[in-house]
């Protein structure tokens, strides 16, 4: 089959490379211009750089020219944290505005990669036919989405929703908890830890979530959603705690309690019933799949010590 992958970040870098070792063709649309070897992790591939935002017409063009069997997007303005700022329009403007631009204009089959913080704060596994009750621009902006999607079902090409729970991956940015704890970790540096590490949140290996993509492909309901997801979360305080045993570092030594940030909800947790039941399970454990992030933080030590480990806005 031929894909093709909107906005390939580093969990579409892990999807294409998966494809690919499935013996299907893949080509990408980014607004970025192709990564380095650090983060593009040996993929070889057709990639156009494109921002589906900003300029529609020439992705409309590619994707009616290459004729893919499915369209995986990926492409979204994210982090929850920072979307409280003033910037927060810009979430809407990307994961609404011109989505729903581009998906009118399309003639094969469209897998929304959405998000599992549409269900907002939870205290049992939420399923997909629960509403959603999201609690931040980000995920107001991609549960308005999802519901522009399901709203226009009848007007528009066959379409999946995929919502994943946090996933993690080699070649992921390095504001984000994984990458950042073992970075800071194997330099020597000090993790600051935002309420102490107590929110709790369920995290799956991309290539757990490669695997749900193709599957949802093949064997998927068109027009429903699947979440995508471990069996139970986890607080980010043991996921650092995983972290700093594979740096060397004493978790006391190495991480220093701060307040909680703003706006962060205290646990997502989602069933993963409805795509299990089409024959996926999750594969990796927390401790086997961050080891693998480990192995690539040591090998591009030094390339990744000269980038910032903060978030960054970027239209």
């Amino acid at each position: 089959m031929k894909f093709v992958i909107l906005g390939p970040s580093c969990f579409g870098i892990n999807l294409a490379l998966y494809l690919q070792s499935q013996g299907h063709e893949v080509f990408g649309i980014g607004r970025s211009p192709r990564r380095s070897e650090a983060f593009n992790l040996g993929l070889k591939w057709e990639y156009h750089q494109h921002h589906i935002t900003y300029e529609p017409e020439p992705v409309i063009h590619l994707l009616r020219q290459k004729k893919p069997d499915f369209i995986i997007n990926f492409a979204a303005q994210g982090e929850s944290a920072a979307s409280f700022n003033q910037d927060s329009w810009r979430y809407y403007e990307t994961n609404c505005v011109g989505l729903s631009r581009l998906v009118s204009h399309l003639e094969s089959p469209f897998i929304q990669i959405g998000s599992s913080e549409v269900y907002g704060p939870t205290v049992s596994p939420a399923k997909e036919s629960q509403a959603i009750t999201p609690t931040s621009p980000y995920s107001i902006s991609k549960g308005a989405f999802d519901e522009h999607l399901q709203a226009v079902r009848e007007r528009i090409v066959p379409f999946n929703i995929i919502r994943p729970s946090n996933a993690y991956c080699a070649g992921q940015q390095l504001h984000r908890i994984i990458p950042k704890s073992l970075l800071l970790g194997v330099c020597g540096g000090k993790l600051q830890l935002q309420g102490g590490g107590m929110a709790k949140k369920s995290y799956i290996d991309a290539h757990d979530l490669s695997r749900a993509i193709l599957m949802v492909c093949v064997k998927g309901q068109r027009g429903e959603i699947y979440n995508v997801g471990p069996n139970d979360p986890v607080s980010i305080r043991e996921v650092v705690e995983i972290a700093s045993n594979y740096a060397g570092r004493a978790f006391a030594e190495f991480v220093e309690n701060t307040p909680a940030r703003f706006g962060e909800d205290k646990q997502y947790w989602i069933s993963s019933d409805k795509i299990k039941a089409l024959g996926w399970k999750p594969g990796t454990s927390l401790k086997a799949g961050i080891g693998r992030v480990y192995e690539w933080v040591k090998t591009y030590k030094e390339d990744l010590m000269r980038l910032p480990t903060e978030f960054e806005m970027r239209p």
